[in-house]
């Protein structure tokens, strides 16, 4: 029997309309109360799920736990106890953040444990964000104001892929010690190397004693694609970007805005 599910959050659990379907918070809670431990793994901040664990009953609780920023935090769920961190250096992001800016279009995030900073805050962005996680919107050519402080990662925001894509080929030299992912078909996101959510699960495993293959990821994006490689099941939720159906081991018929989770659920914990 599978012992920890492990699920990405937007667009996969919380459905476009960011909401969780009841079907799928019923179905989450059952296999918890079964022993079925269940970790949300998001590129946002652990402080960002509060909503997604308190729906969940999972909210501050001791043994329930998040994985966040793509693998660059683990946190048991109680007092937000941090038992895994790894960023990046403030050179790192100092020099993405430059670079970013020089590019038409492009919306800038660097990560704080506490924090987003912002800049190029689009509306369509602003909207987006709105109920995901607090930003804070800058306007400077620089970061010095946070030169001491603890970065997690970076992030590049457009919705032109292709465009990202053709960035991503342009700064290599910014990007050699880094994991880059894409991620809700509009962010390049930029981790220290070896952070990601594969790794990030493994980590969990290691730290609680739990054989990875007796887990489960799912997940929809390219940021999401280490994890559902390196579970002992990998699921694509229905919506899952085309390019990489092929890695998983199983396509939901649902979708995050049918209730997908609550399928996998469903088929591979009480069936």
């Amino acid at each position: 029997m599978y012992k920890l599910i492990v699920s990405d959050l937007d667009e996969t659990l919380i459905a476009r309309d960011r909401t969780i379907g009841q079907k799928t918070i019923e179905a989450i809670k059952k296999a918890t109360a079964a022993g079925v431990l269940f970790v949300p793994a998001t590129g946002r901040g652990f402080n960002s799920v509060y909503t997604t664990t308190k729906e969940l009953d999972l909210y501050d609780k001791e043994g329930q736990y998040v994985i966040s920023y793509n693998g660059g935090a683990i946190t048991e769920n109680k007092d937000d106890k941090i038992l895994y961190f790894q960023g990046i250096t403030f050179a790192e992001a100092e020099a993405l953040y430059k670079k970013g800016i020089t590019y038409d279009n492009i919306c800038v995030h660097v990560y704080t444990p506490d924090q987003v900073w912002v800049r190029n805050f689009y509306p369509e962005e602003v909207e987006y964000l709105a109920s995901r996680q607090p930003c804070t919107e800058i306007f400077g050519d620089d970061i010095d104001f946070l030169k001491g402080k603890e970065i997690v990662k970076a992030i590049y925001m457009n919705t032109d892929y292709d465009y990202l894509r053709r960035i991503q080929s342009e700064i290599t030299d910014l990007t050699k010690e880094m994991d880059v992912s894409f991620s809700s078909n509009r962010y390049m996101e930029f981790n220290r190397k070896g952070v990601n959510k594969g790794n990030g699960l493994q980590r969990l495993c290691d730290i609680l004693g739990i054989d990875i293959q007796d887990t489960i990821a799912i997940g929809d994006n390219f940021n999401d694609l280490s994890m559902i490689k390196a579970a002992g099941l990998g699921i694509g939720v229905a919506n899952t970007v085309e390019e990489m159906k092929k890695e998983c081991d199983f396509i939901t018929e649902n979708d995050c805005d049918h209730d997908a989770v609550a399928e996998v659920i469903e088929k591979f914990i009480f069936c």
